[in-house]
Order: C-alpha cells, then structure tokens, then sequence
C-alpha cells in the first residue's frame, strides 16, 4: 500500500543510509506540495530518473506560514498523495520551518530543486542558500529541474476558494494599484530607517496551567500548574519586531534598579537595538502574569511592580534626553501602554521634538477609563483598536469613520487606522476610509497583535507610503503574530515576505 511509504524522518535516515552503504544514488526532494499538479509530478520523475531511491519530505501544517487558509490540504494527506506516485519511493513530513533537519537525516546524494531556485538571491527566505550547504556538508550535491512550472498559489486563490470574497476583491483592486513586487520593494526600503520607540518594558509571564473545574468548598476554580513560560513584552517587543524591518533602533524605557531585568531584556533584544534606559529609584520592571488554560484562554492576570501613573523621578531627565535626541531619528513609535512610565510632560516632549511620530495608547486593567492618546499634543499616525478609539472620542455611537476624523483633527495626524479583531482594519486620511479585512484564518494568541501592527504600519507611514500599504503591511504583520504565542519571537520580515506573496501574487 501507498501508505507503507510514509515514515518518520529517523527511519528515512536508516533506509538511506543503507541504501548509500549499498552503492546506491539517493534523490531528495522538499516542499510543501499543497496541490499536486503537472509541474509537481513532471518534477518528481525527473528526480527520479537521477538516481536509485527518491525520498520526498513535506512541511507540517504548523511550519506552512505562507497565508490564511495555506495549508488548504494537511500534512497527511500531502504526504499520502506524494505516496501514491510511482516515482517516490518514501514520504516523510518534516516538523521544521527549512529542509535542512531532513536534509541532515537523510544525507542525500542528490538534493533536487526546481528551476525557480536555481537564482538564490530571488529566494526571499534566504533557505536555499542554507539547504545547499547542508547538503553539500555531507558530500552531496544539488541538481535544479527545468520542468514546466505552475504557480500552486495562484491556482489555489483562483480555484479553491481560500479567501472570503471580501478578502479578493480588496486583494485584486490592491494589486492594481500595488503589484507584489512593488510592495515587497516598499518593504525593502524601510531598511533604512533609523527609528526610536518610547514606552514601557514589559515582561510577560505565561504560567499554564490543566482545569480541574470547581472547588469542592466554594465556587473558585482549581487547575493544576503544568508549566511557565517568559517574553519580552511591550516596548521590547515592538523595537524587535521594527528592527527586523529597519536599520537601526534605540529602545527608550525605564527598568527597575533591583531586579535581573537589565540582564534579561538585554538578552532578548535584535542585534541592530541600541538601550537607552534609565533605573527606577524604588520601583520594579512590569511583570504581567497570566495563567492561561490548555487553549490558551487567560484565567487570571497579576500585576507585579512597574512605575505607578503621575510623575516621576526621572520625569526630567526622560523629557531632555528626548529634546536632544528624537529629532535624530526618521521615524519615533510610540507604544503608550499607560503603566506610570510616559507622563504628559513627556508626552508633549515627544510631540515636540519627533519629526515623524506614531503612537498608540492602550487600555488595560490599570488604565481603562484614564489612557487616551488625546493627552499627545499632536502625532502624525494613530493607530489604536476600536475601544481605545471610541473612548479617546468619548462617543458610543458615531461611525468609526466620524470618531477618526474627530481624533485625526484634534492631533492634527494625517492617518489613523483602527484594528478591529476579526472585522480587520479601517483606515482613514483626508481622502478616503478604506476597510482592509482580516488576514489570518488561524489564530493561536491574540497577546501583541495590536503591536505588531502599529510596528510595521508605523515604518511604512514614516516612509511616505500610501494608505493601502499602510494598512496591508500591518495586517499582514498582525496576522503572523496571532500565530505566536505572546512574544515568543518577533514578526519574521521572510515570513512577512511570503505571506504578501501568497496574498498578491
């Protein structure tokens, strides 16, 4: 049966290792074969023809991070219709974002790519410059089909339905406007910038915890704790999602004076992040502590230290740093998370002194009701969800559309945009307000969304970039980031990359 062919990665590696012990030539061929077409067989027969035993290995659902609804079909069934074709010998699916752990299993002689990669520098994962080394580190070499190509992409937008009609139709106009290689050049240019983010450092806490249901006294809840896990939250999260996508960028914030979280955010922050901090006299670094269920639904939340609102000791000496220095800068992001650390003196420095400045002021436990981003003088971009927006304008009821012009003129901004969740994002200048729908079908944590759309919509309005590739770029970065946990790791510019080919091509 066709199904015998599929194995585990570990038992590839003990039947290619014979088979090169035997004389025998071993062909390799990786990807993600979501549907399976002429160019994919022509391709695969071709390898075979190479050599002796033709080994193929898929990438598992989780890694497939190319768009929403991308798997269309999943990993076992990809990897029983590879099984099925008379030219493959074994299937296995890989639990790894690149080829190259399957590559180290397998050893192949013989790695066989498609004509697409033969020119590395077009590759923007940078992968198969990797996996060539890989192979070639084990004595292989690599050999590139030319066999008709089709885009597996392009076929599954078209004919499989993978996007809501809303979703096409703004796609389709956006490409008129913007084709894929024009925005991906868009992106590239913010490579340039040098950018300041202002705000607070968060360390968020993840404690996980398995329900148990009601106590048996009482109606609390009782869980078992099974682990816990720590990120680099707020500001630090947001100049490491920027400085995947810019030059350089200063992190201006505030750390406790007694505790390990100098060393800690240290650790965590991009090469190319400069600190500038400054030590709280008496209070700690901001820890939130969450305890969240095994769906990672949060329980319960605790507050540990952080600055308490009002001013502060080093009220001063923030507001002249940022006097001397934010004019340097092209572009200053401001995430207010309103903990204590930003003052309104500070806020109006900032105002005052950014040549370019986004902010976005969010309601949390501590603040709701207090923290609205009309405590900032002026701003060049607002960028907050639809609460944060509504209480900011102190109106209920008028359109989203009205309460952005409200908040835009008052600030005298030029743009706003406005997350919505599932509803995707509205946003809004002088000349239009555009709807951009939600890009993401899979969503595993909602914690820094909002952050990582304010980081990349904020680069692309301090270049100068129209509306539409404002609120693109971010969204695309929002819907990469609800695919992590918390802060686990940055929004991946490789992976930005893919997703918008996936969207546009």
């Amino acid at each position: 049966m066709s199904i015998d062919k599929i194995k585990s990665l570990a038992e590839l590696g003990t039947l290619t290792t014979a088979a090169r012990a035997a004389g025998q030539r071993v062909v390799h061929c990786h990807g993600t074969f979501d549907l399976m077409h002429a160019g994919h067989i022509r391709h695969l027969q071709h390898a075979r023809s190479l050599g002796d035993m033709l080994v193929v290995t898929v990438t598992a659902d989780v890694f497939v991070r190319k768009g929403p609804g991308r798997p269309v079909f999943g990993d076992s069934l990809r990897a029983e219709n590879l099984a099925a074709l008379a030219c493959v010998d074994w299937v296995a699916i890989s639990d790894a974002e690149t080829a190259i752990p399957a590559l180290e299993h397998i050893q192949p002689t013989l790695y066989v790519k498609g004509s697409d990669y033969v020119d590395a520098s077009r590759d923007v994962t940078g992968n198969i410059a990797r996996e060539i080394e890989a192979v070639r580190r084990h004595g292989g070499d690599v050999y590139f089909t030319d066999e008709i190509t089709f885009s597996s992409t392009k076929l599954l937008n078209n004919h499989f339905d993978v996007f809501p009609p809303q979703t096409r139709e703004f796609l389709e106009q956006f490409k008129q406007r913007c084709p894929l290689d024009t925005f991906l050049e868009r992106i590239k240019g913010l490579s340039s910038l040098r950018v300041l983010v202002i705000g607070e450092a968060i360390i968020d806490e993840y404690h996980y915890v398995s329900t148990l249901g009601q106590t048996g006294k009482g109606n609390a809840l009782a869980v078992r704790y099974q682990d816990a896990e720590r990120f680099a939250g707020g500001a630090i999260a947001v100049a490491n999602h920027i400085a995947g996508f810019a030059r350089e960028v200063t992190l201006l914030t505030g750390l406790g004076r007694h505790d390990d979280s100098l060393a800690y955010v240290q650790g965590k922050l991009a090469a190319n992040v400069t600190l500038e901090h400054r030590h709280f006299p008496t209070a700690s670094t901001l820890i939130k502590r969450r305890f969240v269920d095994q769906d990672l639904q949060r329980l319960f939340e605790v507050y540990y230290g952080g600055e308490e609102p009002g001013e502060h000791p080093l009220e001063a000496e923030f507001c002249e740093w940022i006097a001397a220095h934010a004019a340097d800068f092209d572009a200053v992001i401001v995430p207010d998370f309103g903990n204590g650390l930003i003052s309104r003196s500070m806020a109006a420095a900032i105002s005052a002194h950014a040549r370019f400045l986004a902010v976005n002021t969010q309601i949390n436990s501590g603040n709701r009701g207090y923290h609205v981003i009309t405590r900032y003088p002026r701003a060049d971009f607002l960028c907050m969800n639809e609460p944060e927006a509504r209480l900011a304008a102190h109106d209920r009821q008028s359109s989203l559309e009205q309460i952005s012009d409200d908040l835009r003129h008052k600030l005298q901004a030029s743009v706003m945009a406005v997350t919505r969740g599932a509803q995707g994002a509205l946003i809004v200048n002088d000349e239009q307000a555009l709807d951009i729908p939600a890009l993401s079908s899979r969503v595993v944590d909602r914690i820094g969304a909002g952050d990582a759309f304010l980081s990349v919509a904020g680069l692309c309005m301090a270049a100068g970039y129209p509306p539409d590739t404002v609120a693109l770029a971010g969204s695309i970065a929002a819907a990469l980031d609800v695919q992590i946990v918390c802060n686990r790791e940055p929004v991946d510019p490789v992976l930005f990359a893919k997703y918008a080919t996936t969207l546009l091509k």
